[in-house]
């Protein structure tokens, strides 16, 4: 089991510092900051980031894992205005956490199944989702398939949800190298505009610029706006 050092402190200046350089990258790679929703990714920091970040004016803030969210939304909740934040699931949905998250999220990013997209029906009827699509073809990723992706879209709106857009995590190395993450969101964007589907959510701290230039209307960065995520050991 492995236990978070102490979180790296942050300030609301500091993040308005880095969340206005995130815009400006936005821009240099032919975005409008404006359209381009950026989602403040937590994970891995403690409960002054969530404060910092509402401070600073960011409105959608994401994790990835349940518990975390649950005890960031209830310190969110406590020392600022709820209506300020706006939470993003990004992990794997399990069946078992549906139940908890539902009141808290307000979109869904990585469904991948059917299943999962009935649990969260069942509990929350009507919740905006985002289909999670495994661009690369990495075994080590989350994501269904792209001809799979097609009739869970319809399988998902069949069953009432407001499936928003398609989602996807670039290649390992893409952060390195953002070129590799090119061909897998180009065509992540085309799928998108076939369904009909308005939202594209790919792109993070390092590929970036890559994902704005191939048509992301989201882009999911942590390490750009909070620095390096604390070490964990064991």
């Amino acid at each position: 089991m492995t236990t978070p050092t102490a979180p790296t402190t942050v300030t609301a200046e500091h993040v308005a510092g880095r969340f206005a350089a995130v815009r400006d990258r936005i821009a240099a790679a032919g975005g409008s900051p404006d359209n381009i929703t950026i989602v403040a990714v937590t994970k891995g920091f403690g409960p002054a980031a969530v404060e910092a970040a509402l401070e600073a004016g960011i409105r959608d803030l994401g994790e990835n894992y349940a518990q975390e969210l649950e005890d960031k939304a209830e310190v969110a909740a406590a020392r600022s205005h709820p209506g300020r934040c706006r939470w993003h699931f990004l992990g794997r949905v399990q069946r078992n956490k549906v139940r908890a998250l539902g009141p808290l999220v307000h979109l869904w990013q990585a469904v991948d199944r059917e299943s999962a997209g009935r649990e969260i029906a069942r509990r929350v009827p009507g919740s905006r989702v985002l289909v999670q699509v495994n661009v690369s073809e990495e075994e080590a990723k989350s994501g269904c398939t792209f001809e799979e992706a097609i009739p869970l879209v319809g399988n998902l709106q069949a069953l009432g949800l407001d499936v928003r857009g398609l989602m996807a995590v670039g290649p390992a190395g893409s952060d390195a190298d953002p070129e590799r993450a090119r061909p897998g969101f180009r065509r992540l964007r085309r799928l998108a505009d076939d369904l009909g589907l308005a939202e594209r959510s790919m792109g993070m701290t390092g590929d970036l610029e890559v994902a704005v230039q191939e048509g992301a209307t989201m882009v999911r960065v942590g390490r750009a706006l909070f620095g390096d995520r604390p070490v964990t050991r064991r």
